[in-house]
């Protein structure tokens, strides 16, 4: 079992920075991928960015591309999401994801064996 908890979350203006955190615990060596997803309201959950746990490969959406970056830090179990120039657009609940199945780095939520339960981002205008 893996557990995931999201962190950092919160009340930005548009264009300024947010830094997300999704702390693992548990078998995290079992962890292939990790994967940032958000919802927002009354919208379908949708992918934001992805991280292989060992060797660092990422993927990002084209809606945040050149705006976010997922890092993570194998020591602390932790996978990051800075999020920067934030617009509206991006206020959703933001939630972390771990896969433990070796497969290609993708976009899909399918197949996620572990969730965790998210964390608010709301942007002004």
């Amino acid at each position: 079992q893996v557990q995931l908890v999201e962190s950092g979350g919160g009340l930005v203006q548009a264009g300024g920075s947010l830094r997300l955190s999704c702390a693992a615990s548990g078998r995290t060596l079992t962890i292939y991928t990790m994967k940032w997803f958000r919802q927002a309201a009354g919208k379908e959950r949708e992918f934001v960015a992805a991280i292989t746990w060992n060797a660092g490969r990422t993927l990002y959406a084209d809606s945040v591309k050149g705006r976010f970056t997922i890092s993570r830090d194998n020591a602390k179990d932790t996978v990051y999401l800075q999020m920067n120039t934030l617009k509206p657009e991006d206020t959703a609940v933001y939630y972390c994801a771990a896969d433990i199945t070796i497969v290609p780095i993708s976009t899909t939520s399918g197949g996620m064996d572990y969730w965790g339960k998210g964390t608010l981002v709301t942007v002004s205008s």
